[in-house]
């Protein structure tokens, strides 16, 4: 994959093991997709919990022809983990599964665009 990936560090230190992690399930996100333009991914580390300590969050922004999508939790309710690998997996998964609906819903868009082209849409007799 050849697209621009843009990781941005908040509230913690760069480490080459996230930025790893972080550039190796990126990449994988163009098996669901091949057309993704552009690829933000935020890791941050948070200091909310006296009993958990610290806790992490990363957020996903990808941009694709025509649309964006963003892969985040509601900000009062966010999906913060205290292992950041969980913290990876998860926003990637939940980017993974956008990206397949994105990718079904652009397929359907263009099989009724075929069958309009083509005049092969049903019609009531």
């Amino acid at each position: 994959m050849e697209l621009p990936l843009q990781i941005t560090f908040r509230n913690m230190d760069k480490s080459e093991w996230i930025e790893a992690s972080v550039r190796r399930r990126a990449a994988e996100l163009d098996r669901y997709f091949d057309r993704i333009t552009a690829c933000r991914v935020l890791v941050e580390a948070t200091n909310r919990s006296r009993h958990k300590g610290k806790t992490y969050h990363v957020r996903v922004d990808l941009t694709v022809p025509g649309d964006e999508l963003v892969i985040r939790r509601d900000p009062s309710k966010r999906q913060e983990r205290e292992d950041i690998r969980v913290a990876i997996r998860d926003a990637f998964e939940a980017a993974t599964r956008r990206l397949k609906d994105h990718a079904g819903r652009k397929r359907d868009r263009k099989k009724v665009d075929r069958k309009a082209a083509t005049g092969d849409a049903d019609t009531e007799t």
